[in-house]
């Protein structure tokens, strides 16, 4: 039996309020992709959550769930050689303004999972530790994020199976390690990561 989870609408009453996740920041491989979401003010659902939360089965449920009741959706992705050249903590909040900047309605204020972001232009904005478990939009985006990054990681893939990315999607797997140990990188690998358990730790 599936639990029901209970969000909340929103944190502002009475303005456009466009909530920000991303996906993948702690992989080896692969972009990291961020969504913006602006949903209306009654919705709800019962499965929502922090896609974490939540099985791929169900995510992409939601994710087609979200896409015809938001009232503006986007998504913002950054490479890894992009990720590679300013840092990952910079390259998820470029992305998070990327998908911003292609929301189709201009929000008047952002409410962003984590606690780290940089202003986006002059909209005030609110970062939330684990938002995506507490507000719908949060979660919304990070379904978006997710899956969208999963169909990009599936599509790698196929180019690159002896990696297994469409089952750890990039993340530093045992097994994922294992074959870049066996078989080096490729040029969607982070190269600025530890990508092998002997390298020295980095800075993130």
């Amino acid at each position: 039996m599936i639990k029901e989870v209970k969000l909340n609408s929103y944190l502002k009453e009475g303005v456009t309020e466009a909530g920000c996740d991303e996906a993948g920041r702690g992989c080896l491989a692969g972009p990291v992709v961020a969504a913006a979401v602006i949903l209306p003010k009654n919705f709800t659902h019962s499965l929502l959550n922090d896609s974490k939360q939540i099985n791929e089965r169900n995510r992409y449920f939601l994710r087609e769930e979200i896409e015809k009741s938001a009232i503006s959706y986007a998504i913002g992705i950054i490479d890894n050689k992009g990720i590679d050249e300013i840092n990952i903590l910079k390259a998820s909040i470029m992305a998070m303004h990327k998908a911003i900047d292609a929301l189709n309605k201009i929000p008047e204020y952002l409410i962003i999972d984590g606690n780290k972001f940089i202003n986006y232009k002059d909209i005030p904005h609110e970062c939330i530790v684990k938002g995506d478990s507490k507000y719908y939009s949060i979660a919304a985006a990070s379904i978006l994020a997710k899956t969208y990054r999963d169909d990009i990681m599936n599509e790698l893939h196929d180019k690159y199976p002896e990696y297994h990315w469409n089952k750890n999607k990039g993340y530093p797997t045992k097994q994922h390690r294992k074959a870049i140990k066996e078989f080096g990188t490729t040029p969607y690998h982070r190269m600025s990561f530890r990508l092998l358990d002997e390298q020295l730790s980095f800075d993130f």
